[in-house]
């Protein structure tokens, strides 16, 4: 495999190809130390899949909120962009006998023209919020700026102020600029400050009267996913205090410092949040991963040791069974067509590692993987991150320090018993996408267009599953290829149904027969010869 990764970068300047190197591996269980660089700029000229700190920001965390209105201040094509394009699905709740709010079908912008360039736009900021309360009297706001609000300088904050003292309601301002950080994960850093600052911990609601409470972190309910997760976990006894930010809710929100434990999904995008959550509330933090019928059937085991109670126990155990007895046939018919099948996963957040598992039930290997926008510790895993150097625009975003609340801290498990967890399941802890990927197989950061059509050519996979920039790629070339951004107006692809909605949008992808109306550039075009073609083969 690495004269395959020699043979894909050999195109490459000399300066290119030394750079490019650093951000690729190939799995080796014997060299325990194998780092790889991340969280560093794109090189200039290439045609990079990454999305912006306001897409990290708005586009992930603050958007799929449902009961606020969410007001970009920027071109409008920065809104579209980061509006309905993930598909947060969600739905009012009921508030007594009213209906909720559910605003996540709008798209709210400032539309802001050239004249907004060269003469500020507070003023539209300002008219833009004004036309919201008359319209839809929402019980929050947030304000998201784009590049030109940054590069001219309009105070969003003030704005933000200003609102709140005219209108009475909490205004909420992210100043997520694109061209802050390197990649998304800088904007889901400023929206975990924000919300740590200014939302959690601000509710009042008891639960005392509850058990086994929760907060399911970086679960963004794309396709349905959270309302599948929610659906197992319930049916076990779990209440779900907030889910950070799927069919979230700010009320929800507001309490999810009165969890017992929070679950976190998307490592990239919610570890900031779980951190300080630990640190001024006292509530741990499991790493879960809800995609995969045995990942899943893990998470819910861990959740159950840690909580540590007989009667919950027993319950997950019989809810595991009881699930898989209900897909057992499907999964069955399903390993059989796609058994052997060989697949790249280019993904954001922590969906490259998840999606591992997934695919492994129905007998497809993972050749190829890596992250769009990740910090050396997704790879490698966090006991990395004490080795890890400050990236050039860490000064960009506040690294907040935040105190322990003697008002609202509590002490959920003594330090003896956490520790003794740790050992047991991954309390605190995140081990990284490297160290469950095949032996032998590809790990690759910041995938460009050029080096995504070259491994296709290369390693002739079955499937690329990717986001909404590069899928087309793939398909001109022959492939079958999903965004796992979206899922393709499909899902949910979360929990024990979800697999097998998976494995069945994933068997009409490969059978269908469109595919004999694509020439593979690999039937028509030279390729590769000698020692890297006996590699390819003997892989």
């Amino acid at each position: 495999m690495k004269n395959i990764v020699d043979k894909a970068l050999e195109k490459y300047p000399a300066k290119t190809f030394k750079q490019r190197k650093k951000h690729i591996i190939v799995k080796d269980s014997e060299n325990e130390s194998q780092d790889i660089a991340a969280n560093t700029r794109t090189v200039p000229g290439i045609i990079t899949n990454r999305g912006c700190c306001y897409a990290g920001c708005k586009g992930v965390v603050v958007g799929p909120i449902k009961d606020m209105v969410h007001i970009v201040h920027g071109p409008i094509g920065c809104s579209y962009y980061a509006w309905g394009t993930r598909r947060n699905k969600a739905t009012a709740e009921k508030e007594g006998d009213t209906a909720g709010e559910n605003f996540i079908e709008y798209c709210f912008s400032t539309d802001m023209q050239e004249s907004d360039i060269v003469f500020g736009g507070e003023k539209k900021l300002k008219l833009a919020i004004k036309e919201a309360m008359e319209l839809f009297n929402p019980k929050a706001i947030s304000i998201s700026a784009t590049c030109p609000v940054g590069l001219i300088g309009d105070d969003i904050n003030a704005v933000a102020v200003q609102a709140e003292k005219e209108y009475g309601i909490q205004v909420l301002a992210f100043n997520c600029e694109g061209y802050k950080g390197v990649s998304q994960s800088a904007g889901h850093h400023i929206a975990n400050n924000k919300f740590i600052k200014d939302v959690i911990g601000k509710g009042n609601k008891d639960f005392s009267d509850k058990k086994f409470n929760i907060n399911i972190l970086g679960e963004y309910n794309i396709g349905g996913d959270a309302w599948e997760v929610e659906r197992v976990l319930n049916k076990i006894g779990y209440n779900v205090i907030a889910t950070l930010t799927g069919d979230g809710s700010i009320e929800r929100i507001k309490n999810a410092h009165k969890a017992d434990l929070n679950l976190v999904q998307c490592h990239r995008s919610i570890n900031y949040i779980a951190e300080m959550l630990e640190e001024k509330y006292g509530t741990p933090w499991l790493k879960t991963n809800f995609i995969g019928i045995d990942a899943f059937s893990q998470t819910l085991r861990d959740m159950a040791i840690f909580f540590d109670d007989e009667e919950l126990t027993a319950r997950t155990e019989a809810v595991i069974a009881e699930e898989l007895e209900a897909i057992e046939g499907e999964v069955e018919y399903y390993s059989e067509r796609l058994s052997g099948r060989t697949a790249f996963l280019y993904v954001g957040g922590s969906r490259s590692h998840h999606y591992q598992n997934l695919l492994s039930t129905f007998g497809v290997e993972t050749i190829l993987s890596g992250y769009e926008f990740a910090h050396r510790d997704d790879y490698e895993g966090r006991e990395v991150i004490p080795f890890i150097k400050p990236d050039a625009d860490s000064k960009n975003i506040e690294e907040l320090k935040v105190q322990k609340d003697e008002k609202n801290y509590r002490v959920i498990i003594s330090p003896e018993k956490l520790e003794e967890l740790k050992k047991v399941i991954p309390l605190n802890e995140y081990k990284g996408l490297i160290k469950d990927s095949p032996e032998g197989s590809i790990i690759i950061d910041d995938l460009n267009h050029y080096e995504t059509e070259t491994f296709i050519k290369i390693l002739k996979p079955d499937m690329f599953f990717s986001g909404i920039k590069d899928v087309f790629v793939a398909k001109k070339m022959g492939v079958m290829a999903k965004q796992l951004h979206s899922y393709d107006y499909s899902g949910p692809y979360a929990g024990f149904r979800g697999a097998i909605n998976f494995a069945r949008d994933t068997d009409m992808g490969v059978y269908t027969p469109s595919w004999k109306y694509v020439t593979a550039p690999w039937k028509t075009e030279p390729m590769i010869v000698g020692n890297v073609e006996e590699e390819v083969a003997s892989c």
